[in-house]
C-alpha cells in the first residue's frame, strides 16, 4: 500500500512538471521585468527545476 501511495505522488509530480514547465506556463512568465537580477522566465524556469528536484528528492527518500 506504502508503495502504491509513492507512486501516485510520483506520478502526480511528473503532471506537475508537464503542467509547469508547458508552452502556456512559460508565456506567463516571459515579461520583460527581473527578479533578483534575472529574467523573470529564466527565475521562473530555475526555481521550479529546483523545486521539483527537492521534491523528488523527499518522495524518493521515503
Amino acid at each position: 500500500m506504502k508503495e502504491r501511495n509513492s507512486r501516485q505522488k510520483l506520478i502526480a509530480l511528473a503532471i506537475a512538471a508537464a503542467v509547469l514547465l508547458n508552452i502556456p506556463m512559460l508565456e506567463t512568465a516571459n515579461k520583460k521585468s527581473l527578479v533578483l537580477g534575472f529574467p523573470l522566465l529564466y527565475f521562473y524556469v530555475f526555481t521550479v527545476w529546483a523545486i521539483l528536484i527537492f521534491l523528488l528528492y523527499k518522495l524518493s527518500k521515503k
